[in-house]
């Protein structure tokens, strides 16, 4: 009599499993920050007064799309995942899902996205949809077994959807659109250099080509993530030059003073090159970018 009830009950269980491991592919962590960054973007857009219905179809837009390359990095990634472990209990090559039926699921949400953003803000923002889809999964991913420059790559494909949010509200790409790609491009080589050091025998076993396996003195990871900090303090300033109005003065002294933050950390894990630095520079940059973020909204918009 009793064999009913723990039947329906295994399989409610195994549903859930199951949906929790599909959201577990979309990566959504990673994806509420990089949603975070494009309706940042369309906020600055449209002068601090953006349509919320389209800033609403770029997120949501923006989220399949980004949802889908996770999906798909995974897919093409699952028997390096099984080799590292990092990532061995992921859902592919744990076996709780199957590569198949994964990569139908991101076909599934990147087509959606793709056409969502192509019928609510236009063919620009979908056209850069597609694009950072094929730069993620087709030429970020199978680099990294191939060569550390995969960063660059990845960090183009990470700050495109910086334009997606501006272009969805706002049709001309201007100094503060080329200042907002900027900073989240640059930000990511000093935050993915601490990764690559603090995971590197997980990448080395991979077979991944970091600069933290290839050279494993760290030089070259550390001289990457000072680059990227010496940029990034210098493009942070940009949306509050030329404006005279005391908070937008008080924008740039608060943005150079988060830079030299970041700069010094990403210097002390140069000269220092162990998994202490790593560390304070990973917790840096993830301190950093949310206060960028914060004080590009309250930057005062001009119409």
């Amino acid at each position: 009599m009793s064999s009913g009830p723990v039947t329906l009950t295994q399989r409610t269980t195994r549903v859930k499993q199951q949906m929790s491991d599909y959201l577990e592919l979309t990566k959504p962590k990673i994806a509420l920050l990089l949603l975070a960054c494009v309706a940042i973007a369309a906020f600055c857009a449209s002068n601090g007064q953006p349509d919320v219905l389209r800033l609403i179809h770029v997120v949501v837009g923006t989220a399949l799309v980004a949802a889908s390359s996770c999906v798909w990095n995974q897919c093409l990634e699952a028997q390096v995942d099984s080799q590292m472990n990092r990532t061995s209990q992921r859902p592919i090559p744990s076996g709780r899902l199957s590569r198949y039926s994964s990569a139908l699921f991101g076909t599934l949400l990147g087509s959606v996205g793709v056409s969502y953003l192509l019928a609510t803000v236009g063919l620009m923002p979908a056209m850069i949809g597609a694009i950072t889809w094929l730069l993620y999964v087709c030429i970020y991913t199978p680099m990294k077994q191939v060569t550390p420059w995969n960063t660059t790559v990845g960090a183009i494909a990470g700050a495109l959807p910086m334009l997606m949010g501006w272009l969805a509200v706002n049709p001309v790409l201007d100094l503060r659109a080329v200042a907002l790609f900027a900073i989240l491009f640059f930000w990511q080589f000093p935050h993915f250099m601490a990764i690559a050091w603090l995971y590197r025998e997980d990448y080395a076993q991979g077979g991944m080509q970091m600069w933290s396996v290839v050279d494993r003195s760290g030089t070259k990871a550390g001289l990457q993530a000072v680059s990227g900090a010496m940029a990034l303090l210098l493009v942070s300033v940009v949306p509050g030059v030329g404006m005279i109005a005391m908070p937008n003065v008080l924008y740039m002294l608060l943005s150079l003073l988060g830079g030299m933050v970041m700069l010094l950390a990403s210097w002390r894990f140069f000269t220092k090159r162990d998994e202490h630095s790593a560390r304070q520079l990973l917790f840096a940059s993830l301190i950093y970018l949310p206060c960028q973020l914060t004080l590009l909204v309250i930057l005062p918009h001009h119409v």
